[in-house]
């Protein structure tokens, strides 16, 4: 049986960030003669101080759906797809080098750190009021961390530029990169985003419990819905779970198309198999199931793991309609 905490093969723990760093940093020196572990290990270690809020500059993070669980798994799928690129890659594609690695991985573990609020902040209560802006606002605190952590500023420029394929903010056929790798590590990262969070094993849980009232509160769904041209109305969290058939054929076309099927690293990762892709279409088939039961609740009762820091705030029920 699969835990809750752990990733798609139930062999990491995604909720603890030194078992995460564990396993990226065992990738990467699988890849390179010298894997980027000091760069790396310091980034788990700082992202993991940011999220509970043991920083001077900024809140802890108070979405439960963009956590740090979510944070983490998707930092090891980037790993995975980065190591399946590059032992599954064609002769015409170029390799890619340990300083590439790392930028990848950075930019996976801070593609969502727009949701975290400064401490300064005296406009917003929550960090998902900041959710039709996070994206831009996570590749700028990330170039600027990128440099302090030693990346020279074309790398720092790229990692910032990767984030943006994880959102919507810009279509992906309008972000402008420097060659067809740096393009195809965005690929991968926009890539990665989308099967870690729709495999997680409570993903569903998370999607009424979790992600409505973000999009409450981003302006997404509810009374105050007003920035929800490209999403369907959803009156509730339960609305939300029976979407997702329909959100994962959207998700489909963006994975096989503006991402150029690069869950296909994912493959040669796993030597064959994809179990990223099993487990999101058992959830899409739950979802069914649960649209068609007399008491849908009865259907989701797994227990999402809690991440957040004594300090951040829950969300009022009457704010968001729950």
């Amino acid at each position: 049986m699969r835990r809750n905490d752990h990733d798609v093969t139930d062999s990491v723990r995604t909720t603890d960030p030194a078992s995460v760093a564990a396993e990226v940093i065992r990738l990467g020196a699988g890849l390179f003669a010298e894997a980027p572990a000091r760069e790396l290990e310091q980034a788990f270690g700082d992202a993991a101080q940011l999220y509970l809020g043991r920083h001077p500059e900024y809140f802890a993070c108070d979405t439960e759906y963009h956590d740090i669980q979510h944070v983490l798994d998707v930092t090891l799928a980037m790993a995975r797809l980065m190591d399946g690129y590059q032992r599954g890659r064609g002769g015409g594609e170029e390799p890619l080098t340990r300083e590439l690695y790392a930028v990848g991985a950075l930019a996976a573990l801070f593609h969502d750190f727009g949701y975290l609020r400064r401490r300064n902040d005296h406009r917003h209560r929550y960090g998902a009021e900041y959710t039709l802006v996070h994206v831009s606002r996570g590749a700028g605190f990330l170039r600027r961390y990128a440099r302090r952590l030693g990346l020279d500023e074309d790398l720092s420029r790229l990692a910032a530029t990767l984030v943006h394929f994880t959102g919507y903010e810009r279509p992906v056929e309008t972000i402008r990169t420097r060659g067809a790798l740096a393009r195809r590590l965005g690929q991968l990262l926009g890539t990665a985003d989308i099967l870690a969070q729709m495999s997680d094993r409570c993903y569903l849980e998370k999607c009424r419990d979790r992600l409505y009232p973000e999009f409450v509160l981003g302006r997404l769904a509810g009374r105050g819905r007003s920035f929800a041209r490209a999403l369907p109305e959803f009156a509730s969290g339960e609305d939300l779970v029976y979407g997702t058939p329909a959100f994962y054929s959207g998700a489909s076309q963006r994975l096989n198309v503006q991402l150029a099927r690069g869950y296909e690293a994912a493959t040669h990762h796993f030597g064959g198999v994809n179990p990223y892709l099993d487990a999101i279409e058992k959830n899409v088939r739950h979802a069914v199931r649960i649209a068609h039961h007399p008491d849908p609740g009865r259907l989701l009762r797994r227990r999402s793991p809690s991440t957040l820091a004594p300090e951040a705030l829950p969300y009022p029920k009457d704010l968001v309609g729950l």
